[in-house]
């Protein structure tokens, strides 16, 4: 009886979603929440708001430097040993940054943040997608969710109350006690899986790789505000250029490549890559822009223009309660494409001068962003990995992830250079260049319903079955419990 009091029994699926969640819900929330308190945390330091943004820009490159080798990790250690690793240094690094005494201590803090959050978003999904088979991941729409659009959309005004009524400390303390249980509750319920990479470490493709990211990262987050003559800027940009296309060459040629590009020739998983990168870079883009349009043409405050936005996350939540009974029917294929056209024809429509200025217009068309929108992005993510090995999910889902990552970069840096360059700071009295800038994000829209044209008709159907415990899943049992299969490890 004692061992059982100390050592609960937890179904491996229903630890996997609960602790993933959390996890998630700290990363993403972690993600946006800072950005109200930068001006407060300069004044507590006594430093100009130039050094507090390196506050986000440490945790933003960090975050994209962890990306490359979250899939190598996973396999070579264990998806569990490396998930829970990385939840750990998060929640302390979280620590670090409410005690923190200086600025120099909150950067280093927030970039431990940034790395541990670039593993934990790949290896999270690698164990939620062992845990379920291609016909159950469905049923994932709503966990996904959550931390993907609901968290972010909460950051800046959840930032804003605590640190005016407590203190930005907090912004960081709230992670600690989240992080502790989810951790405790996955070293009970979740199961380990070794993979065991093929061969030797790429050391070439690592050294390659991972600057790439973290200088392209780093150029297209502040080009567009700094300049992108600024030589920090052109310098990143130019070098994180070459060396991308350097990793690229050697990871197609090389044995056992840190990243395995030639999944991406698979046609499902290789659209859904693709679709990725492009809703991303369509979304962040008019996330990004269309604030300041709302600004030039409304005079509205930012706190205002940020909350416009806000029913995009209510939108997306509706979606995911829909996208598991409709993509069953429909299948990706049907499902996505018209649901992009929707979409880029809402764009579009925010872009007509007059939309602007009325603002329950544009609360409306921000819903059905989230709604259509959100609705093509949860059935790419769940169909995309259908036929995935699993030995490869790990490394698909770290691919996966630095092609959204990246293209949600080049969205907003694409809308800044349409812009104006480095004075997107400043809201404009001229709105017409922010309506061009939210007509390029319709465009890329709609060049990925193009790209939905190679998903599959047809939806992921069960395997056959010989008996009841080989069955499908009875209703609620995909959320509520039934055993994972055996895995390795």
């Amino acid at each position: 009886m004692s061992g059982l009091l100390i050592r609960p029994r937890i179904r491996p699926r229903v630890a996997v979603v609960l602790v993933y969640t959390a996890a998630m819900c700290m990363n993403g929330l972690d993600s946006t929440i800072v950005n109200p308190a930068l001006y407060t945390i300069a004044g507590d330091f006594g430093r100009p708001l130039s050094a507090a943004n390196t506050v986000e820009t440490a945790f933003l490159v960090a975050l994209a430097v962890g990306l490359p080798v979250a899939g190598w990790l996973g396999d070579r250690f264990g998806t569990k040993r490396v998930f829970l690793g990385a939840l750990t240094a998060f929640t302390i690094a979280s620590a670090v940054c409410g005690l923190a005494p200086d600025l120099t201590t909150l950067v280093v803090a927030r970039a431990v943040q940034g790395l541990a959050g670039g593993l934990l978003t790949p290896v999270g999904m690698t164990l939620l997608f062992r845990a379920f088979p291609p016909h159950e991941r469905m049923k994932l729409a709503k966990v996904l969710i959550v931390p993907t659009a609901l968290m972010p959309a909460l950051g800046p005004p959840l930032g804003g109350l605590l640190t005016e009524h407590l203190s930005w400390h907090w912004l960081f303390f709230v992670n600690v006690p989240i992080g502790a249980a989810a951790v405790l509750l996955g070293v009970f319920g979740l199961r380990e899986h070794v993979e065991g990479p093929e061969g030797k470490f790429d050391t070439v493709g690592f050294w390659l790789a991972t600057p790439a990211l973290g200088l392209l990262t780093y150029a297209l987050g502040f080009g567009p505000s700094q300049g992108w003559t600024r030589p920090a800027v052109a310098v990143s940009a130019a070098l994180g250029s070459v060396l991308l296309v350097a990793a690229v060459l050697h990871q197609v040629r090389a044995g056992t490549p840190l990243l395995k590009l030639r999944l991406l020739a698979d046609r499902v998983y290789g659209s859904a890559s693709a679709l990725a990168g492009v809703t991303a870079a369509g979304l962040m883009g008019v996330l990004f822009v269309f604030p300041l349009l709302y600004q030039a043409s409304l005079g509205a405050s930012a706190l205002d223009a940020g909350l416009s936005v806000f029913p995009e996350a209510v939108g997306l939540m509706l979606a995911s309660q829909v996208v598991d009974r409709l993509l069953p029917r429909l299948g990706p294929r049907l499902l996505t494409v018209p649901a992009l056209l929707v979409a880029a024809a809402v764009f579009a429509t925010l872009a007509v001068p007059g939309v602007a200025e009325n603002a329950w217009s544009v609360r409306g068309l921000m819903f059905l962003i989230g709604l259509v929108l959100g609705t093509a992005v949860l059935t790419v993510q769940i169909s995309g990995f259908e036929s995935i090995a699993p030995s490869d999910m790990g490394q698909a889902m770290g691919l996966f992830q630095i092609v959204r990552t990246l293209g949600g970069a080049v969205g907003i840096a694409a809308c800044a250079a349409v812009i104006g360059g480095g004075h997107v700071t400043e809201a404009s009295a001229d709105p017409g260049p922010y309506r061009t800038a939210v007509w390029v994000t319709a465009g890329l829209v709609a060049v990925g319903a193009l790209i939905a044209l190679r998903l599959p008709r047809e939806a992921p159907q069960p395997p056959p079955f010989d008996d009841e415990e080989d069955g499908p899943p009875g209703p609620g049992e995909v959320l509520a419990g039934a055993e994972a299969p055996a895995v390795k490890g």
